[in-house]
């Protein structure tokens, strides 16, 4: 039985913009998305969204609901209260475009910046074998469906537009962790580059990206983590910089 709406959505572009109120009718069962493609549909012809499957595994609907950032998809519509108003606004972070589209290619850039995987020199095509456990030590980062929802909710981008040039963010955190657990991958600096070209040491690990991942990776606990604790080992481990002390004097 539909019931009506109230609903809040915010119009504009980059140079200005501002709520709109609008009341819709809503379905038991329905959806953030559902509904803002009604509005679409009968109020707001003109109303700019980005969708693609609506089933919470292109990332493509990313909005803030309420403050939020969740995927439209993926949020019911009957977990607010019935007479609550549900506002929608644009990814935070990032530069809007239209109305709730908004500008990611700052996280396309980041991914250029990270070398792809490297296998073996004398690895031939069908020859790569690994054990499962090291299949599984990555599965969890390779489930990441680029929704952009961490980056736009890690206060170190989201707050601070200067940082960008020198910080990847968690998406791509957990790329260079699945890289650096790769036991083919031969570019072995992945942890070090992390720190020094990608601004991990910038993240203070508050675990915000994790409790907006809509695949629930672990991102803070598995993968930020365990590569702080790896770089300290191999920038400030006693035995590695006095081994390297003596290198140096060897040389001199």
């Amino acid at each position: 039985m539909a019931r009506k709406l109230n609903l809040r959505i915010w119009r504009g572009d980059s140079k200005n913009g501002e709520l709109k109120d609008v009341q819709v009718d809503v379905n038991e069962g329905e959806v953030v998305l559902d509904v803002i493609h009604r509005v679409q549909a009968t109020q707001m012809g003109d109303l700019a969204v980005r969708w693609n499957c609506k089933a919470g595994k292109c990332g493509s609907c990313s909005m803030e609901i309420n403050g939020k950032p969740r995927l439209a998809c993926m949020t019911q519509v009957a977990s607010f209260d019935e007479n609550e108003t549900i506002t929608v606004t644009p990814l935070r972070a990032f530069p809007v475009i239209k109305d709730l589209v908004t500008d990611v290619s700052f996280n396309y850039k980041k991914a250029m910046e990270i070398p792809a995987y490297e296998p073996p020199k004398d690895l031939a095509p069908g020859e790569a074998r690994m054990e499962q456990v090291d299949v599984e030590r990555s599965q969890e980062f390779r489930k990441c469906i680029e929704c952009f929802l961490c980056q736009n909710t890690c206060h170190v981008i989201r707050d601070h537009e200067e940082n960008k040039k020198s910080f990847a963010g968690p998406r791509f955190f957990i790329r260079i962790a699945e890289l650096d657990m790769h036991p083919l991958d031969i570019l072995k600096n992945r942890k070090r580059t992390a720190q020094e070209e990608h601004g991990l040491g910038m993240c203070n690990i508050t675990k915000c990206c994790t409790e907006v991942c809509p695949e629930h990776i672990r991102i803070t606990d598995n993968a930020i983590i365990p590569m702080k604790e790896r770089v300290v080992d191999i920038k400030y481990d006693p035995s590695r910089m006095f081994a390297g002390l003596l290198k140096r004097e060897k040389r001199d």
